[in-house]
């Protein structure tokens, strides 16, 4: 790593433009990020443990009530981090919100979160696969799941040399990564478009690791999903 790279900050990027639907009519007043789910709104639990493992800039892109959210959160002086908001006057899907805010990144790669998962990964353990973008070693990486019977997902798989692949079995993209931002800053800024016909690219191009996560994970689409996370946590209790 250059000594330029050494000083540039570790950042991060929490997609929070969705509208969550189906967890209506609690996002009729609330936006979806701020739900509360064990004892916290969900788009904290990332904030705070991005912060824990030294990342001092998040971008966050909104739309859907972007003013409650950005009252809200502020801009990062409790959580001692600097929160950087792209807003979107309509949702431009993650593709899209990623090329937006890329004005705003200041680093080769980031660690890219969707704020409506919840999970106990250790973002330390991404931390590595932020230095092996910056040195060329990869483009990206991603963090993956066994699918949810029911539920979308089996885009990829993970190879016995950690690098993602079109193979079986399929896993679910846990929508945890790092991304180098190179290719987001040529894309195209205030459109809306999705991310996967990319991720396609890369893993194509086999320049993709990842890894299986198997501790807890949620993606959190409906109120039942809450519920199952908090009933989780007291039964643990």
């Amino acid at each position: 790593m250059s000594p330029a790279q050494k000083h540039k900050p570790l950042e991060a990027m929490i997609l929070a433009a969705g509208r969550g639907e189906r967890m209506r009519p609690l996002t009729d007043t609330v936006p979806k990020p701020l739900v509360p789910v064990r004892g916290a709104p969900l788009i904290e639990h990332h904030i705070r443990k991005l912060v824990a493992v030294g990342v001092r800039r998040v971008i966050i892109n909104v739309s859907y009530m972007a003013e409650t959210l950005i009252a809200a959160l502020g801009h990062g002086e409790r959580f001692g981090c600097d929160l950087i908001y792209s807003v979107e006057s309509s949702p431009l899907e993650s593709g899209g919100g990623i090329a937006t805010a890329s004005v705003h990144f200041q680093s080769d790669a980031i660690i890219l979160v969707s704020a409506d998962i919840y999970s106990d990964l250790d973002y330390a353990s991404l931390l590595p696969r932020v230095s092996a973008i910056e040195n060329g070693q990869i483009q990206s990486h991603f963090v993956m799941v066994a699918p949810t019977a029911g539920e979308p997902g089996g885009e990829f798989a993970v190879g016995a040399d950690g690098r993602v692949h079109m193979g079986q079995p399929r896993m679910t993209l846990a929508n945890i990564a790092v991304l180098a931002t190179a290719p987001s800053r040529t894309w195209p800024r205030g459109e809306r478009f999705k991310l996967l016909p990319y991720y396609q690219q890369i893993v194509e191009a086999g320049v993709v690791s990842g890894e299986v996560f198997s501790g807890v994970w949620k993606n959190v689409t409906t109120a039942a999903d809450i519920d199952f996370l908090d009933a989780a946590q007291a039964a643990s209790n």
